[in-house]
């Protein structure tokens, strides 16, 4: 998702948050008996979009193995939508409504390790986006000439606000078909690839088709009067065919403007290993919100401008080097997208990492120096009021903090691996190893440390589910550099780099004092690590 512009002090207290989760949380964020029992396997999302009384009617076909033999189904989709009818094998289905969650009482026997399909009709009016796509739904919009303009987002609130499906990050669908209807002069681009258009007397059919596992937030639809360009990127994988969907009358600019999407692609294929969705193609569409990590269908509304909508979040100069949203939300492809959380309180797997994937881009294109900078001007968007770990189970995630002190750990850790073509490697790694699956991020936390051969466990506890920053506290008398980490968790353990004079030394700091002879009193500390400092004197 997108980050949110917010600067803030940094503070060292935690701030108490009580949590009033009800019972539609825990059915919308935790693994029910009546989901854990069917393995998904394919959706045929079939949907017409009715612009002007903003109305979606249409059905889902759900395709799925039996894991387990149970009689109930939940399927969830969000009021004011209708889930009006369930089907199995031509018979009708009673169906159990619990709010936004829908059990359907199935008549035939499920045997396990059977291939079945169950078919849900549903219409009304979805939930309007407010503030998209933070607070999502489906922006009901018109562009400068007065056409329609609608796209969906629903990161956090659910795919389920638009359509019915199995809302839960856990289970990913390995392949999807979206037949999307909209009135005549419309175009709907969704995930993956046109494989057929149906030109009907008023208005037009367009089938999309992805062949890879797809989260559930991250299929779309984009309607609105586009023209269309396109480019080959010889990649790892070979010709990925990258696609541009753009308001007609931005078509001119957008040709010059989108040169940052190859660029973006060459950045992260060198550090994150190959695109993961080749079969699908790649697009950036058009929308009227600022953008989001639609798989194959990356959304795009910064106005053509470099940085954030014209502002670097660095306030180093290097933010406006480059389109953020082109690069953040391309970023997701390999985290978000590839490698998904398993649980939304684990969201900074994916916002770390592509927060922290601007930095590389940086990297690739202009240099280690560029990038360092970037990214320690970035901390000042960090407040440390809570943790960036969620609580688990009740669908809600942590610290907007996951963005910038997600980003500024996966920093540190590179300077702890001390060898940068290591540090590449697990980056690609961790594409390779997760390729395609859902994830915990004690999952990423074990890869790092294994690949590190470090014991990174009080490392992570510190900066994911801790709010205090660790702070070296020294002194420097007579050529002796005493030193201690204070402000951290139990059995903290990180190396550290020191300039002394023309040297650079490793020094590994405890919770004691440790003493450290050397032969100047010319000393710095790295602040390439997320750390504080503490000069103590008599």
């Amino acid at each position: 998702m997108t980050f949110m512009v917010t600067f803030s002090v940094s503070s060292q207290g935690i701030m108490g948050e009580k949590n009033n989760f009800n019972r539609q949380d825990t059915l919308r964020g935790s693994i029910t008996k009546e989901r854990i029992w069917w393995d998904l396997t394919y959706y045929h999302l079939d949907i017409k979009i009715d612009p002007e009384n903003r109305t979606i009617i249409g059905s889902n076909e759900i395709s799925y193995t039996v894991i387990d033999t149970y009689y109930e189904m939940q399927i969830d989709l969000q009021e004011p939508l209708v889930l009006t009818k369930a089907q199995q094998n031509g018979e009708d289905l009673q169906i159990r409504h619990d709010g936004n969650a829908h059990f359907i009482i199935l008549k035939a026997k499920q045997i396990k390790g059977a291939k079945n399909k169950i078919k849900v009709f549903y219409e009304g009016k979805p939930r309007t986006a407010v503030r998209a796509p933070w607070d999502g739904g489906i922006s009901w919009e018109k562009d400068l000439n007065g056409n329609h303009f609608i796209a969906s987002s629903c990161q956090g609130l659910g795919a389920s606000v638009w359509w019915p499906n199995k809302d839960h990050m856990y289970d990913e669908v390995e392949g999807m078909l979206m037949s999307v209807n909209v009135p005549k002069g419309l175009t709907n681009v969704s995930n993956g690839r046109l494989v057929k258009v149906d030109e009907l007397s008023d208005s037009t059919t367009f089938h999309w088709e992805v062949v890879n596992p797809i989260n559930n937030y991250g299929v779309n639809i984009n309607i609105g009067d586009y023209a269309n360009f396109s480019e080959i990127y010889n990649g790892e994988k070979g010709d990925l065919d990258m696609d541009y969907y753009v308001l007609s009358y931005n078509l001119e600019k957008a040709k010059i403007h989108f040169s940052d999407a190859i660029k973006t692609m060459q950045a992260f294929e060198h550090w994150f290993g190959p695109y993961p969705f080749y079969e699908d193609s790649f697009k950036l569409v058009e929308t009227p919100y600022l953008g989001m990590e639609h798989q194959s269908s990356v959304t795009y509304g910064n106005q053509y401008k470099q940085g954030y909508l014209g502002r670097d979040l660095s306030g180093t100069g290097w933010g406006l080097k480059f389109d953020y949203i082109i690069i953040h939300e391309t970023g997701h492809e390999w985290f978000a997208n590839n490698i998904t959380y398993i649980d939304i309180a684990d969201m900074w797997v994916h916002e770390g990492f592509t927060t922290y994937s601007e930095n590389l881009f940086i990297d690739y294109h202009f240099g280690k120096k560029a990038s360092s900078e970037y990214v320690i001007g970035t901390r000042r968007g960090i407040s440390n009021v809570k943790p960036i770990i969620g609580p688990y189970g009740v669908n809600k995630g942590g610290s907007r903090d996951m963005y910038p002190k997600g980003a500024n750990l996966l920093h540190t850790l590179r300077q702890i691996a001390d060898d940068d073509e290591k540090w590449r490697q697990i980056l690609r790694g961790l594409n390779s190893e997760f390729y395609h699956q859902t994830v915990s991020t004690s999952q990423i936390e074990n890869y790092i440390s294994e690949k590190m051969d470090i014991d990174l466990n009080s490392f992570f506890n510190q900066y994911l589910r801790d709010v205090r920053i660790p702070l070296l506290e020294y002194s420097l008398e007579e050529n002796v550099l005493k030193f201690r980490w204070s402000n951290v968790v139990d059995n903290f353990q990180m190396p550290l780099d020191i300039f002394v004079g023309n040297k650079n030394i490793r020094i590994f700091p405890s919770k004691e004092w440790k003493d450290l002879t050397i032969d100047s009193n010319d000393v710095d500390f790295d602040k390439n690590y997320y750390i504080d400092f503490k000069l103590l004197t008599d």
